[in-house]
């Protein structure tokens, strides 16, 4: 039985759509109240191997109802697929204590809360599976998404300790990472109260950074290899492994950053990202690129 949030749209309804596919497979397919309509307009109805229920995870009530029912009607939740997330776009200096609660509650304390749901069934039957959709943001930080990357790196934390303490009891846990993914997805990304002023504001200090780092994330998700299909494939893998690994590139260009950030010397990695960033010499004081130390 496998447990997804987040699969009104995007990689959550993709995988949705191959695991059903497959026909292995019981799934309960969540998403927040006012986005189940997307299933229906997605052709996904109900059925004998699929229950669609409402959930936001930041809920914890309704964590608590559809996790009670799995365990009561379906004897558990074998397979746990942490999709849900949204994405703030601002600068560090940027962000209001309220948008920094909200970025973490979605991004990780949800999948947090609802691995400490599955994990005493889990734990009984002795097997399990939780597969949390992380990022390359979750190891490299990209200016102007200093809150997901944040909320990522939490996330990646949390589940890398969570690896080794349930390990005893049969349970795998694995962080998939997808770089940039060809989508709209772009479109729904949030921009904080102070970074709005920032994009539209010429005077603002960092009015360069949001304006180049927003055509060139633009321009890679359009151009990207990887499909929400593929990265959907690839957690599919991932579930069939008899032990998989804790961490997984899910698109062509995060197993070079992996590589890049395994391999490379520090202070080389930085000056390379560094360099590479879109329009880095108008950033800033005018004609003026920051020296990289460390």
């Amino acid at each position: 039985m496998v447990l997804i949030t987040g699969a009104g749209a995007g990689l959550g309804l993709a995988l949705t759509r191959r695991l059903m596919a497959g026909g292995r497979h019981h799934l309960v397919a969540t998403a927040r109240e006012e986005s189940l309509g997307r299933f229906e307009e997605a052709g996904v109805r109900e059925g004998a191997r699929l229950w669609i229920r409402a959930m936001d995870v930041t809920d914890g009530g309704q964590r608590r109802r559809v996790v009670e029912e799995v365990d009561r009607e379906l004897g558990g939740v074998d397979v746990l697929v942490n999709n849900a997330g949204i994405a703030f776009r601002s600068v560090l200096e940027h962000v209001n204590e309220g948008e920094w609660l909200e970025q973490m509650r979605v991004n990780f304390r949800g999948p947090a809360e609802l691995a400490r749901l599955v994990l005493p069934a889990m734990r009984a039957r002795r097997a399990g599976r939780i597969v949390s959709v992380s990022s390359v943001g979750g190891m490299m930080a990209m200016p102007t998404m200093a809150l997901y990357s944040a909320s990522k790196f939490a996330l990646e934390g949390a589940f890398e300790a969570l690896w080794y303490e349930v390990r005893p009891w049969g349970i795998r846990v694995t962080l998939v990472q997808p770089g940039f993914v060809r989508s709209d997805s772009f479109t729904r990304t949030r921009f904080t109260r102070q970074a709005r002023h920032g994009r539209d504001e010429e005077g603002d200090p960092y009015h360069a950074h949001y304006r180049e780092m927003h055509g060139f994330i633009e321009r890679w998700m359009r151009r990207a290899w990887s499909s929400p299909e593929e990265v959907a494939r690839v957690i599919e893998r991932v579930m069939e492994r008899r032990d998989p690994p804790l961490r997984v590139s899910a698109t062509p260009d995060a197993w070079v950053f992996a590589k890049l950030r395994r391999w490379l010397p520090r202070r080389w990695y930085h000056r390379l990202l560094y360099a590479a960033l879109p329009g880095i010499g108008r950033w800033g004081p005018a004609g003026r690129a920051g020296e990289v130390s460390g």
